[in-house]
């Protein structure tokens, strides 16, 4: 009788670009302090081109976006861990930007808001958690769910975006390594930066998180610019909450209108703190409510009410 086959042991390589070990860093642990803030600096320098190669990806989910906030709908982020805290920054800097409903652009983490600051085990492990937070969140039609993935295989964000796409909305998918087929066909859209192997294998929130943050950032600020949040270059409907913001809401108004500090002061007031309204109100010599129906009628864009571009930068 002839003997058993040696088992064949199981393959260590991990096909996830994410999950890779990096050559360039392999003796990081007997590095200086300098010498691991120069090691980590020189992989950053890839990011941005990794996050440019995704640029008409990235366009098209803009065009998605801006389509669903016109149409009154939502922007949902999806995540778990790093992915999941990302999604919840980028919807939580929306209102005080860009003057937004915080439901407007909402941040879902697996695990909850708890996971925010502690980690759940096993939270992004559970497809059917992620399609109950689609059903929690009343997903529907015209809604765009974007799953941020760093590894592109979590489960969580799978069954949201399986889940999302039953209930009628768009769904994409950001991923820093070519997802399986299963992830891709629950995506419209995929945005992939494939940013290398992390200086510590696996820790995604290095150039993986970077790359991230910066697509997130394209995705809104793209987005509120399209639907006129923006005059010029100008954040125009920000929401003056704090000092700061206030005196930024002034100094927009004093450098459009050429108005002193009390004037500009004085015409947000009669704005109801809105900075666009206060400039369409000064352009066309109106009130608050016919600058306001104008606005309308231009579809919120200044520079589609407004005949004069905003002042050349000095």
């Amino acid at each position: 009788m002839s003997p058993e086959p040696a088992p064949v042991p199981a393959p260590t390589h991990d096909s996830r670009v994410t999950e890779r070990r990096n050559p360039r860093t392999v003796d990081i642990d007997l590095a200086s302090p300098l010498a691991i803030v120069d090691l980590i600096n020189a992989e950053d320098q890839g990011v941005a081109a990794a996050v440019a190669s995704q640029r008409e990806p990235i366009a098209e989910s803009i065009a998605l976006i801006e389509a669903a906030f016109r149409s009154g709908r939502r922007l949902l982020y999806v995540g778990a861990g790093t992915s999941g805290r990302l999604g919840v920054l980028d919807a939580s800097e929306c209102p005080p930007t860009f003057g937004t409903d915080p439901a407007m652009v909402v941040g879902i983490i697996a695990g909850g808001d708890r996971a925010l600051r502690n980690p759940i085990e096993g939270a992004e492990d559970d497809p059917l958690a992620g399609a109950a937070a689609m059903d929690a969140h009343a997903v529907q039609a015209g809604d765009v769910v974007c799953g941020i993935a760093a590894s592109g295989t979590t489960p969580f964000v799978r069954g949201a975006l399986t889940r999302a796409r039953e209930l009628g909305a768009r769904t994409l998918l950001i991923a820093c390594t070519e997802p399986p087929d299963a992830m891709r066909a629950v995506a419209d859209i995929c945005m992939l930066p494939v940013v290398g192997p992390e200086a510590l294998t696996g820790s995604t929130r290095l150039k993986a998180g970077t790359a991230t943050k910066l697509v997130c950032n394209m995705l809104t600020t793209g987005a509120m610019v399209r639907i006129g949040k923006s005059y010029g270059n100008l954040m125009v409907d920000l929401r003056a909450t704090n000092v700061k913001l206030q005196d930024r809401a002034e100094r927009i108004v004093m450098e459009v209108t050429e108005l002193p500090r009390d004037d500009a002061r004085t015409l947000l007031a009669r704005a109801d703190g809105r900075v666009k309204l206060a400039l369409v109100m000064h352009a066309l010599h109106v009130d608050a409510e016919t600058a306001r129906r104008r606005l309308e009628e231009g579809q919120g864009v200044v520079r589609r009410v407004v005949p004069n571009a905003p002042p050349p930068v000095s």
